[in-house]
């Protein structure tokens, strides 16, 4: 049996990317991720070096930018991540469903 009709994801290991910045706008906090050598598939892990300013408004939804592209990040079900999800978080798993073109967030560490 052949394993080249599979689809592999995160054959080498979850990636662990550190954000570059963080900005808040009037209508959403974008996290940064900047540019990287390749587009993350399935899982990764995001750190957050530049935190989320406590002040920012808790219903703004939150966007995540890679490679210069902006997507939304959102809960399993689909639903906007928000400030609020996400205030005080040092560590969060993402799924990438590019077949999809969703961000998904999986799990959160907060300190």
């Amino acid at each position: 049996m052949s394993c080249f009709g599979n689809i592999t994801t995160n054959a080498g290991g979850i990636p662990y990317i550190s954000n570059t910045n963080v900005t808040v706008g009037t209508d959403t906090v974008d996290i940064a991720l900047g540019f990287r050598r390749f587009q993350p598939i399935g899982y990764f892990t995001v750190r957050m070096e530049n935190a989320i300013p406590s002040d920012a408004t808790p219903t703004l939804p939150v966007t995540l930018t890679a490679n210069g592209v902006t997507r939304n990040l959102t809960l399993p079900n689909g639903t906007a991540v928000t400030v609020a999800d996400l205030l005080a978080t040092s560590v969060f798993l993402v799924f990438n469903d590019r077949f999809n073109g969703t961000l998904a967030l999986m799990s959160r560490t907060i300190v």
